[in-house]
């Protein structure tokens, strides 16, 4: 699919991530994991905000209260853009020492979710290692629960706007695979895990990802140059080529929740000799796939 890729943002993060927009504020909010860093940009101005953090931040999602919970390696923790100020919600998660939250999002309900891995990287699934990635849910009221173990590279985490879907993949090599489970909303309750995608048939294997209105998942294809939408049947219906090696999270977003907005990955974590290919690798991209997406409520907690 021939669609303009285009880059809004020229920050040259070194780890983008975690992107999800902001109804309320009408901003995206992403963080750079690896800085760390986190970034707040508001189409509307042009404005665009960073803020260090205190270590490794993997994911972010806009509070119901005001400001964004942050999943840092202290734990959940309430973010107040009119100070900086960071204050501890939870610090079940991450459980595992040397370990730091990856991907997360917010369910229909307000739950965030998130997981977890080692911030040496993950163990070699290929060697048979077990997998000591978790996935973590913080409820409205504060307080935590581990949902998933034996992960590697935990990513795509993602819920259907009606909330009866969950969608979480794994982005090690040797596993590359997108999962999809049945969703008890009232409970937060995923169950009947299954295979939804194997992408070893495509270039690109799973990172970030988003969901459109029609319920079809988006992943960005990290090292294959492309994001996907896929049914919720497990078929690829479109694939949009983009301008850079590593794309790793997806948001829809804008006034009409039709603008795609692209994460990726930047100088030192790109393969080397793909430079001139990717001059503007870290940046943060938009694109107008030609669908309504679909933007996550905000965290309750």
């Amino acid at each position: 699919m021939n669609v303009p890729v285009d880059c809004v943002l020229d920050v040259r993060a070194t780890l983008g991530e975690g992107a999800v927009w902001d109804s309320g504020t009408g901003s995206l909010w992403w963080v750079d994991i690896a800085a760390p860093a986190l970034h707040r940009y508001m189409p509307g101005t042009g404005r665009a905000e960073e803020w260090p953090m205190p270590s490794a931040i993997g994911c972010v999602a806009p509070r119901h209260a005001g400001g964004a919970i942050l999943g840092l390696e202290q734990g959940w923790s309430a973010f107040d853009p009119t100070d900086g100020s960071i204050s501890l919600i939870n610090d079940q998660a991450p459980a595992r020492p040397g370990h730091r939250f990856n991907d997360g999002s917010v369910d229909p309900a307000g739950r965030f979710w998130a997981g977890t891995m080692p911030k040496t990287g993950p163990k070699n699934a290929a060697a048979g290692e077990a997998g000591d990635g978790e996935l973590f849910c913080l409820d409205a009221d504060g307080s935590c629960r581990m949902v998933v173990d034996g992960l590697y590279t935990q990513n795509g985490l993602a819920f259907s706007p009606d909330g009866t879907r969950m969608y979480l993949s794994d982005s090690h090599p040797a596993v590359r695979t997108i999962w999809q489970f049945d969703y008890e909303l009232e409970s937060g309750t995923p169950t009947n895990q299954r295979l939804f995608f194997d992408t070893r048939e495509v270039a690109g294997r799973p990172d970030g990802a988003a969901m459109d209105a029609d319920g079809c998942y988006w992943m960005a294809g990290i090292e294959g140059w492309q994001i996907l939408r896929i049914t919720p049947q497990g078929t690829v219906d479109r694939t949009i080529a983009v301008p850079v090696e590593k794309p790793t999270c997806l948001a829809f977003g804008g006034t009409d929740l039709k603008d795609l907005y692209i994460t990726c990955m930047g100088p030192g974590l790109i393969t080397p000799g793909t430079e001139e290919r990717q001059p503007n690798a870290g940046c943060l991209f938009v694109c107008r796939p030609g669908v309504e997406g679909y933007a996550p409520p905000p965290a309750a907690a």
